[in-house]
Order: structure tokens, then C-alpha cells, then sequence
């Protein structure tokens, strides 16, 4: 491996934190405003990375993933969040839930309008420091994009299984919750297995139609 992949790898890793952790932290606080103090009380509205951090999925994961040559992302210590303490309960999960991603779109749209304004203004060579300046917005807006997508699929424990419930009626709402039980195994079947048996990658064919026609949008770049 050389410096440079070093380089890049190490600040792949560092730039997929702090979008990790301002997903959660959005998370903690719509459940704070709705009123539930679950997340406040356990010091999980804080931008301390350490806060966050799950040992498997905010590190080892996005290295190894990045290591791959796949999208770094990971996940975080869920945030608690307490339904009860909402009014109307699939609403605030509605909320709770669309938070995170929600964050993660505009933390993503300031970056990938970042990167426009870096190319216009500089003259960005491979050899220049100001190229792992624009690097780095790239890639934040483009790892913020894949956790937005990745965590609007409508499987538990992602956020997608929260946004769905607020357009279900009650009898599909039963039928959905009698399938909540299985969404890890899914997920883990899509992400994994379906490649490696069926020769389909659904997560990839996914985010190649999501993460990169907005990311165009937003760089100018394909």
C-alpha cells in the first residue's frame, strides 16, 4: 500500500465519522423537541464521536469496507428513543426516524456545492494539498448520500422500518410488524448472500440509481 492510499484511506475513515455521528445526533434531538429525554438523559446529543461510537460498525466496518474499494459506511450506537413519551407515537417515529437522513441529504448538498466552489475558485491538481481539500468534500457528500439511502430501506434496525408505518394502515401496519422480526435477516441476505448466490448486487444496482445521478447534481462529476 502506498502513502497515498494510506492517506486516502485514513481520511475516508475520519470523513465517515462525523457524518455517522450527526445522523444519531439528529435522531436524539426531534425525539428531544417531541419530548422524549431518553437520548438527552444518556449524553447521546453530543458531537463527541466517542459517544457514538460503535466498535464494529463506526470502525471496523467502514475500513474494511473502504478497504474493499466499497462506500465506507457503518452505523452507530443506535440512539434510545422511548415512543411512549410521544403523543401520537408513529408520528414521532416518522419524525425520529426521517431525522437522521434528513441531515445527512443537507450536510450532503452543502459539500457537493462545496466541491463546485473549490474547482471554480482553485486550480485542484492531484499533487496539491488543496486536492484532498476537495476530496474530502466529495467524499462527505458522497458517504453522506449512501447513509441516507441505505438507512431509508424499509428493513429493521435501519430508519426506513420508522418512515414507513406513517403511510401503512392498521391492517397492513399488523402485517408489517409480524415481518419487523426477520428484517436483519433480509437485510443480511441482500447485502451479502444475494450477491454471492445470485450473481445480484440489489444494494449496489440501488444506490447507482439513487447516490449517483444526486451526486452529479450536486459536483458536476459522474
Amino acid at each position: 500500500m502506498t502513502l497515498d492510499t494510506a492517506l486516502m484511506l485514513g481520511l475516508s475513515f475520519l470523513i465517515a465519522v462525523p457524518a455517522i455521528v450527526f445522523h444519531e445526533v439528529a435522531h436524539g434531538y426531534v425525539a428531544f423537541l417531541l419530548g422524549d429525554i431518553t437520548a438527552k438523559s444518556r449524553g447521546r446529543l453530543s458531537l463527541n464521536p466517542l459517544r457514538h461510537i460503535d466498535p464494529f460498525g463506526t470502525v471496523l466496518l467502514p475500513i474494511l469496507l473502504i478497504a474493499m474499494g466499497l462506500p465506507g459506511f457503518g452505523f452507530a450506537k443506535p440512539v434510545p428513543v422511548n415512543p411512549a413519551a410521544f403523543r401520537d407515537r408513529r408520528k414521532g417515529m416518522f419524525l425520529t426516524g426521517i431525522a437522521g437522513p434528513a441531515t445527512n441529504l443537507a450536510l450532503a448538498m452543502v459539500a457537493g456545492l462545496l466541491t463546485r466552489v473549490v474547482v471554480v475558485l482553485f486550480a485542484v491538481t492531484e499533487s496539491s494539498l488543496l486536492y484532498y481539500v476537495w476530496f474530502a468534500l466529495y467524499y462527505f457528500a458522497f458517504i453522506n448520500l449512501v447513509l441516507m439511502f441505505f438507512n431509508l430501506i424499509p428493513l429493521p434496525p435501519l430508519d426506513g422500518s420508522r418512515v414507513l408505518p406513517l403511510f401503512l394502515s392498521d391492517s397492513a401496519m399488523r402485517v408489517y410488524h409480524q415481518w419487523e422480526r426477520y428484517g436483519f435477516i433480509i437485510l443480511f441476505g441482500v447485502l451479502f448472500l444475494a450477491p454471492r448466490f445470485l450473481g445480484v448486487d440489489p444494494l449496489g444496482v440501488y444506490l447507482n440509481w439513487t447516490v449517483a445521478p444526486i451526486m452529479q447534481l450536486l459536483t458536476g462529476l459522474a
